[in-house]
């Protein structure tokens, strides 16, 4: 079933369960309540006649049939209205509903007014209707002058137990169909709200599904162009940012093919080239050539060991342990180890204590960190020029340990920094040098950090250098990612 038409029928099952619902409510309440009023009204009118009668029959001082007479005009209300007298020894002096059984000549032959002129004895004769449950009866008292009960009038609805007269009974009918009609109306408006609502729902997902369906068929450009601040708009907004990062990534993808294929071709040819000139006589097979031969295994080697471990770091494939660790001892050792390397290069590298106390504790794995830096360290080297500066700072930010390697090399063009932590990827600059690197340190890097959930930043202005911060928590959350499971 489609989601618009379930979503049709929620709408209209909410209507008729909200009928279902008003319908048992008003069998309850409302029957109850209208019954309660249909018996106070047919009281009231027991209570007027009675009061009738006893003014009357403290004028005559006995039943005269003039005083059983004035009982008739509570019937003559509706004729639905039945009405009987009865005097205090329980006698039925006056009844609607008497049929004469025992037919006397010159004798009236029916009920009504005229029974009340009959003998007592022509009375016990007839067959009166009034209901035997006491529930559908109202009654009132008949009173003397001195207030002493001398008869009841007794009221209910002629074919009724419930004292409900024709006319009440027709509106209690009719409102019933009232409120039926009013269920259907509001089953048919539900649906057609639930129609409306549905497609309203269903065309934005629609409209993602076609987008969906347009970048599976290669049409990476495809956009949803949904916005706002309701679910949906921020689905379609969502969606359109999960579909520009696939178009990046699957950019990127066919890149770093391009730049592996461009970083392993080189060395190849350069050992295809060697050993095609030994085998034709050209080179000698002589220990140098050979030599060339393995530095360019090696250097294959390096390149595939590097990529391998990237790919381990980007796949969580070893658990990060964290250890306290001092950062200015880890970092001014590590200087120390590399100070002559640089001296060799002709480069000057200098440490940088920023701390408040010279000391500064955080949650890290001390043998990674070493290696971003290191990656740092060895890129400022290919990149900065003899005769050049290379300083190492550490320093402490609120809850955050700033790690910062600048150099006074070439520097990066303002366009490029985005790019800096691509694979393989290197400026116009810093191809035009020689710099032996294998193209994946600053990736490398990156996912070190962001494995310390922290962020790696970079400031570069061409021919004055290039300045990388490392920013790591000193208190290192445990946030399980995928990386970490």
């Amino acid at each position: 079933m489609r989601y618009s038409t379930r979503l049709t029928l929620s709408f209209a099952m909410t209507a008729v369960m909200t009928a279902v619902i008003l319908v048992i409510v008003l069998g309850f309440v409302w029957e109850g309540q209208f019954q309660s009023y249909t018996r106070q009204n047919m009281q009231r009118v027991a209570t007027s006649t009675a009061d009738t009668l006893s003014q009357r029959y403290a004028e005559a001082g006995s039943w005269t049939p003039d005083v059983v007479s004035a009982v008739s005009a509570a019937s003559s209300i509706s004729d639905d209205i039945v009405v009987q007298l009865v005097d205090a020894e329980g006698n039925v002096l006056y009844d609607d509903t008497w049929a004469i059984t025992n037919r006397i000549e010159g004798l009236p032959l029916g009920p009504g007014k005229e029974g009340a002129q009959q003998s007592p004895q022509r009375r016990r004769s007839e067959v009166s209707l009034m209901p035997t449950d006491a529930g559908s009866i109202v009654s009132a008292d008949v009173h003397d002058a001195q207030n002493e009960v001398v008869g009841t009038v007794r009221l209910w609805a002629l074919g009724s137990e419930a004292l409900l007269t024709k006319s009440d009974a027709a509106f209690r009918t009719n409102s019933y169909q009232a409120i039926s009609w009013a269920a259907v109306v509001a089953v048919a408006l539900a649906c057609l709200i639930g129609w409306i609502v549905s497609r309203a729902l269903t065309k934005p997902i629609k409209r993602i599904t076609s987008t969906a369906a347009q970048i599976r068929n290669g049409d990476l450009t495809a956009r949803t162009g949904l916005a706002g601040g309701d679910e949906i708009g921020r689905l379609g907004e969502t969606f359109d940012e999960m579909a520009t990062s696939l178009e990046r990534d699957i950019k990127l993808e066919h890149r770093l093919t391009s730049d592996v294929a461009h970083e392993l071709r080189t060395p190849l040819m350069a050992m295809q080239a060697t050993v095609e000139a030994m085998q034709d006589g050209v080179l000698p097979t002589d220990d140098e050539h050979f030599e060339t031969l393995a530095a360019e295994v090696r250097r294959l080697s390096k390149l595939v060991d590097a990529m391998l471990h990237l790919s381990r770091i980007e796949n969580g494939t070893n658990q990060l342990e964290t250890e306290r660790t001092d950062l200015v001892y880890m970092v001014s050792s590590l200087i120390s180890s590399q100070h002559q390397l640089f001296h060799a290069k002709g480069l000057h590298l200098r440490f940088s204590d920023e701390t408040l106390d010279g000391v500064l504790y955080a949650d890290v794995n001390p043998d990674m960190i070493s290696e971003a830096i290191v990656n740092l360290l060895s890129n400022a080297m290919r990149y900065t020029k003899e005769d050049g500066w290379i300083v190492v700072t550490v320093a402490q930010e609120r809850q955050d340990a700033l790690i910062s390697v600048a150099d006074t090399g070439i520097g990066i063009a303002k366009e490029d920094i985005p790019r800096t932590f691509s694979r393989f990827w290197r400026s116009d600059a810093s191809r035009e040098m020689e710099s032996g690197g294998l193209g994946v340190g600053l990736s490398l890097t990156k996912e070190i950090i962001d494995r310390h959930n922290g962020t790696i930043s970079v400031e570069s202005e061409v021919g004055k250098g290039t300045m990388f911060t490392l920013r790591v928590p000193l208190n290192r959350r445990r946030v399980r990612t995928n990386r970490d499971k």
